[in-house]
């Protein structure tokens, strides 16, 4: 393994390139990487890019050497984006695949895309995330309140799902002929996969869901740290509208719905109980239904309720994120921004 850039190296051609973004995330990156050197499908490599760490993971993917195609690359910080762009520029493959370092793989995954590839000629392509078994309750609460039907419409790879499946990088791919079409990522910090996936099909490039092509991810984070990556979610939804009108659908508009209803009960309950007292029941009612499904899911009342917990998280950050985007962007006419600028690897 060659460490450093590594850019003028001759290397013989592979199918396909997994471009990781890495920060201060080492042990995560071990665990990945254990999950691709078990995969049944062998012609890819793995490129491993720093951006700008503290602590780094180039002590784990010496690790991995003897076993994978490896490169790794070192750069100042500039956010996930940008950090993909660079592994693509040193990339061999015909394929670039995206992925979170806090996600593992399961050992068909390269062999499921490849198959897919080969019937359906996709330019770029995504998949959905799942909760592995090993995962904490939290995490699998989490993943629950970020992947269902019931929280977001399943418009992150689910096969029942309201809108368009745009690809997430998480788990996403793209030929090398699209990434020289579109550039690759913007600079955008949140959002950037969701504005890359509309630039792609306003180029007219084919871009689909792999159903099965799934990966576990991890989301490693608390309550507040999940707010805190919602929340910036939301206010991305409104950036990449003043980018991409097209971007704002009305489903996006519900976590805004639900937040403004939320804090409209309280005062409701307190000086109007009669009038308050049925939409309160109606909310229950709904946090119910997402605990008693989440329970079955997992079969587990814990999972069940933290399930609950965390889509009132999800839908009240995405909604007060929205909301004070719409506030500053729409209102005020204010530029681009994001809230919370630590989070974009969170």
């Amino acid at each position: 393994m060659q460490c450093g850039d590594g850019h003028n190296q001759v290397h013989p051609p592979m199918r396909y390139s997994l471009i990781i973004p890495v920060f201060n995330r080492p042990a995560e990156v071990q665990e990945l990487l254990a999950s691709i050197a078990a995969q049944s499908y062998r012609d890819f490599e793995v490129v491993i890019v720093e951006d700008g760490s503290t602590l780094t993971a180039e002590e784990v993917t010496r690790q991995f050497a003897s076993c994978l195609s490896l490169q790794y690359h070192r750069k100042a910080n500039s956010g996930p984006g940008p950090s993909r762009n660079y592994g693509c520029e040193r990339a061999r493959g015909e394929y670039f695949i995206f992925l979170d370092s806090d996600c593992l793989l399961p050992p068909r995954y390269l062999e499921t895309v490849h198959q897919a590839l080969i019937t359906s000629a996709f330019d770029a392509f995504g998949g959905p995330d799942a909760a592995h078994p090993s995962f904490t309750p939290l995490q699998k609460g989490i993943n629950y309140a970020m992947t269902s039907f019931l929280t977001t419409g399943g418009i992150r790879g689910g096969k029942n799902r309201l809108g368009a499946f745009q690809p997430r990088s998480f788990n996403m791919g793209m030929s090398r002929r699209a990434y020289a079409r579109t550039g690759g990522f913007s600079a955008m910090r949140f959002g950037e996969d969701i504005e890359l996936s509309l630039r792609m099909m306003k180029c007219g490039l084919r871009v689909g869901l792999i159903a099965d092509a799934f990966v576990y991810h991890k989301r490693r984070t608390n309550l507040w740290r999940f707010f805190k990556q919602v929340h910036n979610c939301g206010v991305a939804r409104i950036n990449l509208y003043k980018r991409h009108p097209e971007a704002l659908q009305p489903v996006h508009w519900l976590p805004a719905l639900f937040t403004l209803g939320c804090v409209g009960l309280l005062p409701a309950l307190v000086l109007t109980p009669h009038l308050g007292l049925p939409p309160a029941m109606g909310v229950l009612a709904y946090l119910a239904i997402i605990m008693g499904d989440a329970a079955r899911q997992y079969r587990s009342l814990t999972v069940g309720l933290l399930g609950a917990v965390a889509a009132c998280v999800q839908l009240i950050g995405y909604g007060s994120g929205f909301l004070r985007a719409v506030w500053k962007r729409l209102v005020l006419g204010q530029g681009e921004f994001f809230a919370f600028q630590r989070t974009f690897y969170a």
